[in-house]
């Protein structure tokens, strides 16, 4: 049976237990729909500046998230996301961008890694796979947004390679799989399931069911393992959260909330 890698702090964010306990100075987790000051639809923890919510609600709830961390707004970076591949290798002079405007985050991006400390790697979700790495060999920290089209395009295996480029070593790298969708509440037409296909040509077990005629249940959690499963690392490298962002009322969801809906955030640093 696998142990569930969250840990809900407080009423505004879920942590990484296993990682925030063996890792003095790291933060990592991702915050919940509750404990903010939005509302509407984007009751009350809404991360997103992207999304039509009052830009001050915004900025306020991640003042909270930021006080609740300890680790000051100005020093999170945000990005752009594209549902792509795109990577970015944050350095200092990419502290605060699209901490407190859009307009201001690393363009087309969507994954984020640094060595540097005292800087909060950021990104949001509304029911899209949030992944964590860590080589804690080298204090290399990173986090991915996969949604369908970024799993496809292989980002996570992107990330593993970006990791290796600088210098980590497979065996060192640490990935866990965030709260997102699960495979009952994700339905999926031919389309998205050819492209899956496609990428897990040589998997014989595929992480979908039929619900109807062109129509599938996909496990996105499962597709993203099993690509960093093809990237080298191993099963005991990878942990995968059971927690579903349409399920539980803890989460925003797209797809359950009909489109109209705020974001979690997730976020990984190392202070000093």
């Amino acid at each position: 049976m696998s142990i569930e890698p969250f840990h809900k702090e407080d009423e505004s964010f879920y942590a990484i237990k296993g990682w925030n306990g063996r890792f003095p100075g790291l933060i990592a987790g991702i915050s919940t729909r509750h404990g903010g000051v939005s509302e509407d639809s984007f009751d009350s923890m809404n991360m997103g500046l992207h999304v039509g919510d009052d830009q001050e609600k915004v900025r306020e709830n991640r003042s909270l998230l930021s006080d609740s961390l300890g680790f000051p707004l100005e020093r999170w970076v945000g990005a752009e996301q594209t549902h792509g591949h795109s990577i970015w290798e944050v350095t200092p002079p990419d502290m605060g961008k699209g901490s407190h405007s859009y307009a201001t985050s690393i363009k087309d991006t969507d994954g984020l890694m640094t060595d540097n400390r005292d800087l909060l790697l950021t990104m949001c979700y509304a029911d899209c796979v949030p992944l964590y790495l860590l080589d804690g060999q080298t204090g290399r920290i990173g986090v991915a947004h996969a949604g369908w089209k970024g799993t496809v395009e292989e980002i996570g295996p992107a990330m593993v390679k970006a990791f290796m480029k600088k210098g980590s070593l497979v065996k060192d790298i640490e990935v866990v799989i965030g709260p997102s969708i699960c495979e009952k509440c994700y339905v999926v037409d031919d389309r998205v399931l050819d492209r899956v296909k496609k990428v897990l040509e040589d998997e014989t077990d595929l992480p979908y069911n039929l619900k109807e005629e062109g129509q599938y249940h996909l496990d996105l959690k499962k597709v993203n393992k099993r690509l960093l499963l093809q990237s080298g690392l191993q099963e005991t490298q990878i942990q995968t959260s059971g927690y579903c962002s349409s399920c539980s009322n803890d989460f925003f969801s797209y797809r359950r909330d009909q489109g109209k809906t705020g974001r979690m955030m997730s976020f990984i640093g190392l202070k000093e």
